[in-house]
């Protein structure tokens, strides 16, 4: 697989540095970022001195640089690739978090810093980066948190002072029972935990029940980062197929007899990255198999609240009212990224264990968030800036896929809600996105979905940052440059 290439700015600071210096540089960033990735091979010497416009020479010293310094490696007749450095690269370069995924008999690396990195980069722009997962600021409501910390700082600051408790903020819990009343899933407040969002969530559980070499049936396609906090307790990732009516069930009862899982993850409504929903037959057959497997159901709804009300979906905690399903819950995808409140919903026993392991990695979630979420929750506000997300996601959602089909790509379906759509490229999803980063896209991959990291041609789409115009330019521009070569 070859590293593309395409024209881009040099580092700002390059008037002392030669020409040698700066393509170093150019390539040691990409590498660093993970556009250039392990196993990939470099342009070639020709292509890459065109592109850039120097001399042949000029790239062969850059590469023997970057060989000596251990980002390259050379293959006689066949090129440069990017070098795997199990240890800490060489020099100022940033080191790569890489997990175990322990999937079959031999573990292989897992890796979602780079995805991850270019999230979190402060300079993205949100209409160019149609990977994100989360919606662009613009869209969300700032007042919302204002008003509440200003509620908030009008009160006397000695109730700011406790540390907490370990089950969190009681007016809040005792608020999200009413809301998972409202979904037919009946709790008390003594059973649901206060997190600090999904990501604790699955974590705190993932320590609690998971020992290594413990099966765990995640969605094939899924939400990446769940991933490593699996395998970092050593688990045994078991990709669970998805088709466009939601989660092969068939597949699924012969993974459960084949690996008897200790656990299950599942998005139930609005799943990421296919945007399927569960209908009450699959929801049942779900349980039933638990049930007679005897494992646990992690039903992550943080998708949830995107869900217009009659939209046939069907969750299951409010069919096993938490004797077997761990429920989970967040506001991040509607409120705000950094608010990081979310819930666990279980059982008692689940609910003690949650907060006693919570306590020890962590002691207490941030009360303040947790009262500022209350504030929003009590004041009768979020229900209307919810319905203006859903409208404003119905605005965007078949203008996005009409922009995507046209490019050639192939949805897997077209979803009448929430955030997402799952697209077949035809191509290699890692070199486009790869591409899409030198075009200025943060674009994401597949094979991060892939609880394997399997090599995919299909691409996540985040509908509210598809807008830019040049998005559908750089996509058929790479798609027919692809085809074009083939030809």
């Amino acid at each position: 697989m070859s590293a593309p290439l395409a024209q881009i700015p040099t580092p700002h600071d390059t008037t002392s540095m030669t020409l040698v210096e700066q393509l170093v540089q150019w390539a040691r960033r990409r590498i660093e970022e993970r556009v250039f990735r392990p196993g990939m091979r470099m342009p070639s010497i020709r292509k890459l001195a065109l592109d850039k416009g120097v001399s042949r020479f000029t790239v062969v010293e850059a590469y023997e640089r970057l060989v000596a310094q251990g980002f390259l490696e050379s293959r006689r007749g066949s090129g440069f690739y990017v070098r795997e450095r199990l240890s800490g690269p060489v020099g100022p370069a940033l080191a790569e978090a890489r997990l175990p995924s322990v999937v079959g008999p031999e573990p292989a690396a897992l890796d979602v810093v780079w995805l991850l990195r270019n999230m979190l980069h402060s300079g993205a722009r949100p209409e160019r980066s149609p990977g994100l997962g989360f919606l662009p600021s613009r869209w969300l409501d700032g007042d919302l948190i204002t008003n509440a910390l200003r509620t908030l700082g009008r009160q006397s600051g000695a109730q700011m002072l406790s540390i907490g408790t370990p089950q969190g903020f009681l007016p809040l819990r005792q608020q999200l029972q009413t809301r998972l009343e409202e979904l037919e899933i009946g709790v008390s407040p003594e059973q649901i935990v206060m997190v600090s969002g999904i990501t604790q969530a699955v974590d705190l559980i993932a320590r609690i029940y998971v020992k290594p070499g413990d099966a765990v049936i995640v969605g094939d396609p899924a939400w990446f980062q769940m991933f490593g906090c699996f395998a970092s307790q050593g688990a045994r990732l078991v990709g669970m197929p998805y088709t466009p009516d939601g989660p092969d069930l068939d597949a699924l009862e012969a993974l459960v007899q084949t690996w008897r899982p200790k656990m299950l993850v599942i998005n139930s409504i609005l799943q990421n990255p296919t945007g399927t929903s569960l209908t009450a037959a699959q929801a049942f057959r779900i349980l039933r198999l638990a049930e007679a497997y005897d494992f646990i159901v992690v039903e992550d709804d943080i998708y949830g609240d995107l869900c217009p009300p009659g939209y046939p979906g069907t969750r299951l905690a409010s069919l096993d009212q938490l004797k077997r399903v761990i429920y989970l819950g967040s506001f991040s995808k509607t409120l705000a990224p950094n608010l990081r409140v979310g819930f666990i919903a279980s059982s008692p026993e689940v609910a003690r264990a949650v907060a006693d392991q919570k306590m020890l990695v962590g002691m207490t979630s941030p009360e303040l968030n947790e009262r500022v979420l209350y504030k929003i929750l009590t004041e009768g506000h979020y229900r209307r800036h919810v319905e203006r997300l859903r409208t404003r996601l119905d605005g965007v959602r078949e203008k996005a896929a009409r922009m995507l089909e046209k490019t050639g790509l192939k949805l897997f379906l077209a979803p009448s809600a929430g955030v997402f759509l799952w697209a077949d490229t035809g191509v290699d999803a890692g070199a486009l996105a790869a591409a899409g980063h030198e075009a200025g896209f943060l674009l994401t991959p597949g094979s991060l979905f892939s609880p394997q990291q399997s090599p995919s041609t299909w691409m996540r789409f985040n509908i509210a940052n598809c807008g830019d115009p040049e998005l559908s330019t750089f996509l058929c521009r790479y798609l027919d440059g692809v085809a074009r070569r083939a030809s």
